[in-house]
């Protein structure tokens, strides 16, 4: 019989809307290849842009929260792993897990740090040294440590976690985005250098650090820039547009909000330039990832390429206003520049993704700890101490909220 692993969602995955949906649908195929019977549980409403899983032969389960029908539900499944999409997950239905299925190996994805992205907000918006040392941090650091494994997308998280707050380095897997390498017919394929036009950015605007992204556009680097190329516009596109995003509309100073790009790849491919200094947030941005694969130089700050190699990145990253006004401009303008950036969009995507690299080590790791659970909880035992009714207030609260919905 297959081994079952359940991912609970803290949403459907929406692959086309942001890149945690395709990060949750990379871990969902790498179950699925493994050979595991994969079943995904969400509370969550649907929406339009919610991938169906089931054309992946994944089982989809409709879940309440904070209610008991959750412990009937696992019971009945017997999962041999169950995967926490976030923290917050953790938290909602971990301790329900334990008490139904102690046995079964329990992963949480992080698919960043929230502690460090909610910190890095903070200091950006009221102009404040950064703080790590939060409630949201003990929050995310027992769910951590709650969890035989948990997958940290970004080298620069797993060095923040293990030499800052001392997390065992054993509990942690390296796990970014997992790709296949850009093949000669992609290449073949890219838009060339003089049918493309104008410069873009895209992200989900979910996401704070995405409209503050573009406001610092707005305010900071676009004034200038569009003095040094008067015939180029500035293209923003991401889902969930808001009114306070509609209102950075500004046509007469060829600064354009597009909505939501159906096809990211394909949209990025027509433009020249990808402009994002990220000025906060953490983990990964993968409209770098969709960059590469449209042969689409980039501009960053050193928070956007945060957790990535630097060397052959493949456009500029400066956090300087005047830098990123220069780069860019040079960049856009010319080719033989533009075509040795592009020409490192090969070896970056390799470098920082290699889907059969990561798969392994992924499937090494969960071979060491499944070949015998309990010594490995042992060797990580101040997460049993965690799991002691006293410290899970998530519990009770679950629990009242239960009883007062009845």
């Amino acid at each position: 019989m297959k081994q079952k692993v359940l991912v609970i969602g803290l949403v459907w995955p929406e692959p086309t809307s942001s890149a945690a949906g395709w990060r949750m649908t990379q871990l969902l195929d790498f179950f699925r290849v493994q050979g595991y019977a994969v079943h995904f549980a969400c509370a969550a409403q649907k929406t339009p842009a919610s991938y169906n899983l089931t054309d992946d032969g994944i089982i989809e389960h409709d879940i309440m929260l904070n209610h008991s029908s959750f412990d009937e539900f696992i019971k009945i499944l017997e999962p041999d792993v169950i995967m926490f999409d976030r923290f917050m997950i953790e938290e909602q239905y971990g301790w329900r897990v334990r008490e139904v299925c102690p046995a079964a190996l329990t992963i949480l994805d992080t698919e960043d740090l929230h502690f460090v992205r909610k910190a890095r907000e903070i200091s950006y918006k009221k102009k404040i040294e950064v703080d790590f040392y939060t409630e949201e941090a003990k929050r995310e650091l027992a769910a951590i440590l709650r969890c035989d494994l948990t997958l940290i997308i970004s080298t620069s998280e797993m060095e923040l976690l293990i030499n800052e707050f001392k997390i065992p380095a054993t509990s942690l897997l390296h796990l970014p985005f997992m790709h296949a390498p850009l093949t000669t017919e992609t290449v073949a394929k890219w838009v060339p250098y003089e049918e493309r036009n104008h410069i873009m950015f895209i992200g989900n605007f979910w996401h704070e650090p995405n409209y503050q992204t573009v406001r610092y556009l707005k305010e900071y680097i676009w004034p200038s820039l569009k003095e040094k190329l008067p015939d180029a516009e500035l293209h923003i596109y991401g889902s969930y547009v808001s009114q306070k995003v509609m209102e950075l509309h500004q046509p007469k100073n060829r600064f354009f909000i597009r909505g939501k790009a159906e096809n990211a790849i394909a949209t990025m491919s027509q433009y020249r330039l990808l402009l994002a200094p990220i000025v906060f947030g953490a983990g990964l941005k993968g409209k770098f990832v969709d960059a590469v694969y449209a042969g689409l130089p980039s501009v960053t700050s050193t928070i956007g390429a945060e957790g990535l190699f630097k060397e052959n990145w493949p456009g500029f990253i400066t956090d300087k206003v005047e830098e990123l006004v220069e780069r860019s401009s040079s960049l856009f303008q010319e080719e033989v520049l533009w075509k040795e950036k592009q020409h490192l969009s090969v070896s970056f995507l390799y470098q920082n993704f290699d889907k059969d690299t990561f798969y392994d080590q992924f499937e090494n790791k969960l071979s060491i700890i499944t070949e015998d659970v309990m010594k490995w909880r042992k060797q990580h035992f101040i997460g049993q101490i965690l799991l002691q009714q006293q410290f899970l207030a998530s519990r009770y609260l679950s629990k009242w909220i239960e009883e007062k919905n009845k």
